[in-house]
């Protein structure tokens, strides 16, 4: 089963869920403000795709962490922070069972059709 995690209101999540509804890609919206992470689904990104490519440097959440949050990262730390925050992990995380797409990105869409 295809899963698209995200926020419904991120920009990125729409113009995935836009994408994925055009090219009638079956898949069902894991919200993380309304449905959560559980640390286990967090970890199984983390094995798939890396704590590094999860986590969101760019974003407002990530702008908003004082200095000591943000110093010293390694997996640990990483996963406590976007576990207390799950805005800081980058969306949208498109899970198809055997590959996990972090972020929108089309031409990596494609290969599901």
């Amino acid at each position: 089963m295809t899963i698209l995690y995200g926020i419904k209101n991120c920009d990125s999540v729409k113009k995935a869920r836009l994408w994925l509804d055009n090219h009638e890609v079956t898949y069902q919206f894991h919200d993380f403000r309304v449905d959560g992470l559980s640390p286990e689904q967090l970890a199984d990104f983390i094995d798939k795709a890396g704590w590094e490519n999860l986590l969101n440097k760019r974003s407002t959440s990530w702008r908003q962490l004082d200095d000591q949050q943000k110093t010293n990262l390694n997996v640990s730390k990483a996963t406590s922070l976007m576990l207390d925050n799950l805005t800081l992990i980058k969306r949208p995380v498109l899970e198809t069972g055997e590959q996990l797409f972090i972020g929108f990105n089309t031409e990596k869409y494609q290969t599901l059709l």
